[in-house]
């Protein structure tokens, strides 16, 4: 009872309470409107059919989109008016989706494609040419000869060395995170945030606002201010109902004056490095990143701190040494940092990022490319597996032609709900030689797939459909390097850890079976 008193006081029952409200006032409006204004309700009825042909049309993940189109279908009247004020309306009033859609574009122009290193990669492996093309080509993310990544297997282990680097900072530190929580980790973060600020150093924290909701003060970019820090929050919750909102940021991102990039699956809370135990051990992972990649990484950031704060006429003011610039004249020029003439050239490496806000599906064609392009094996970690039927049949497809598919997800779930509809999706997998693994030990919240010992991909962006369609994502695709065998290892370890499940461990009832599955149409929410 005291949780759940605690929830309804806090910030995000309160506001949960408002936008119930607000959905009940516009029912109830159109319920008691109805009988007298009959245009008004056949209108929509007309509407919805209309709705739900254009999604037909138009959809690119219909397994998604059928939430609306069962909605809308089934309550006309009310389904219609909600799908305008969620994916409409939005595009027309909201202030910020204009302003992401704006900088997004604008930032284009400081992605630059050397084209002797994209030439250097497809000749060294000519069968990953569409991967390369797609990466750099349709989606606009440069391809760079891998000057340093580092893989940590752990929150734990990753940590330290991000605060270390922080420590270092000499011009600015960027920081982009879904999940900030006052704790060992943060406060020591911010502690070192506070001194550089003090030092002159260029400090920014970027968080978003839905997934700090319950872990910090409604104000808490003013306490920042205050420090010296530069502070925004995404997307600011509020009971106005609004599509914008299902947007959210999670992104990990860490910058320290272009020299160096950390991204992965922990967020700047005590349990993502097991100070604190919530669900078990929490299995998670980080990695860092030096050379000319650190500067996708940096626009990245910055298109999303200048949507929100228009601060920076020019971006390149934050390149560091002579990472290749758009107007350079020299596809030649090298990243001068320090930490270049310590690493060697090993592969090559692909930061990119996803946007729900245009057409396309960066982060799942990165996903069915490493599928398709696997001869031998692909392993996957995923803390949430809620796929359409697209991407199952991928699986089954690269298991039936004798790839070694296996996915490891949590044995511990943070959200009950969301695990059980993740293993409603166990059986048909298996029945179709892929194998699915649980972690014993708690839960996992890294995400990656790697590939045959030479491709890789590690980031933020989960196996459901928040993060393939709805959430601003990033990740770094890696191949060629040594540090691929360092991803397959972590899977492996975490693999021993687990235990394997077999069809007969997925029977449900068709009672169950029933409830799952509209639990599945409505996904998308959960």
């Amino acid at each position: 009872m005291k949780r759940i008193f605690h929830f309804i006081t806090s910030r995000a029952g309160v506001t949960i309470l408002l936008i119930l409200i607000e959905i009940g006032w516009l029912v109830s409006a159109v319920s008691v409107l109805g009988p007298y204004i009959s245009w008004l309700e056949t209108a929509l009825r007309i509407a919805s059919i209309f709705i739900v042909l254009y999604i037909v049309a138009h959809s690119r993940h219909m397994s998604s989109d059928m939430m609306w189109v069962v909605t809308v279908l089934a309550f006309p009247v009310p389904g219609t008016i909600m799908y305008y004020v969620l994916n409409i309306m939005q595009r027309v009033s909201s202030k910020t989706y204009r302003s992401i859609v704006t900088e997004t574009e604008k930032a284009q122009w400081y992605y630059h494609q050397d084209p002797q290193v994209l030439k250097e990669a497809e000749n060294q492996a000519p069968d990953l040419t569409r991967q390369f093309e797609y990466i750099s080509g349709h989606a606009g993310f440069p391809v760079y000869r891998n000057r340093g990544f580092s893989y940590y297997s752990s929150g734990e282990e990753g940590w330290p060395v991000m605060l270390a680097e922080m420590k270092k900072a000499k011009r600015f530190i960027f920081l982009e995170y879904f999940i900030i929580e006052e704790g060992v980790m943060w406060d020591a973060m911010l502690d070192v945030l506070k001194e550089k600020a003090a030092e002159g150093v260029e400090c920014r924290v970027l968080y978003d606002d839905l997934g700090s909701i319950n872990t910090l003060p409604q104000k808490y970019t003013k306490e920042l201010e205050k420090a010296g820090i530069f502070a925004e929050a995404f997307n600011r919750v509020n009971s106005l109902v609004n599509g914008i909102m299902n947007h959210r940021d999670h992104r990990k991102i860490l910058v320290i004056d272009g020299l160096v990039a950390f991204s992965g699956g922990i967020n700047l809370a005590d349990e993502y490095i097991n100070v604190k135990e919530k669900y078990g051990y929490w299995k998670d992972n980080c990695f860092r990143v030096t050379g000319e990649a650190v500067w996708s990484f940096t626009v990245m950031f910055l298109t999303t701190w200048n949507a929100l704060r228009h601060q920076d006429l020019d971006y390149r003011k934050y390149c560091a040494g002579g990472a290749v610039q758009p107007d350079s004249g020299d596809p030649e020029r090298k990243y001068a940092g320090e930490e270049e003439k310590q690493e060697r050239f090993d592969g090559w490496i692909a930061p990119y990022g996803e946007t729900p806000l245009d057409s396309h599906l960066i982060g799942e064609g990165v996903y069915y490319n490493i599928l398709n392009e696997a001869q031998h094996y692909c392993y996957i970690i995923t803390p949430y597996l809620i796929i359409d039927e697209d991407l199952t049949n991928a699986l089954i497809f690269a298991a039936e032609q004798g790839v070694d598919v296996r996915i490891l997800t949590p044995g511990i779930p943070d959200k009950r709900i969301v695990w059980n509809v993740t293993k409603s999706y166990y059986r048909n997998l298996i029945e179709n030689g892929v194998k699915i693994y649980e972690y014993t030990p708690g839960f996992v919240h890294s995400k990656i797939f790697v590939s045959d010992d030479r491709m890789a991909t590690v980031g933020t962006i989960n196996l459901d459909y928040r993060s393939l369609y709805l959430h601003f994502e990033n990740g770094v695709f890696l191949y060629g390097s040594r540090k691929v065998a360092k991803v397959r290892d972590d899977f492996l370890q975490a693999q021993a850890e687990s235990h394997q499940i077999t069809a007969e461990d997925c029977y449900m009832n068709p009672v169950k079976r029933f409830i799952f599955s509209i639990f599945r149409i409505y996904a998308p929410l959960m």
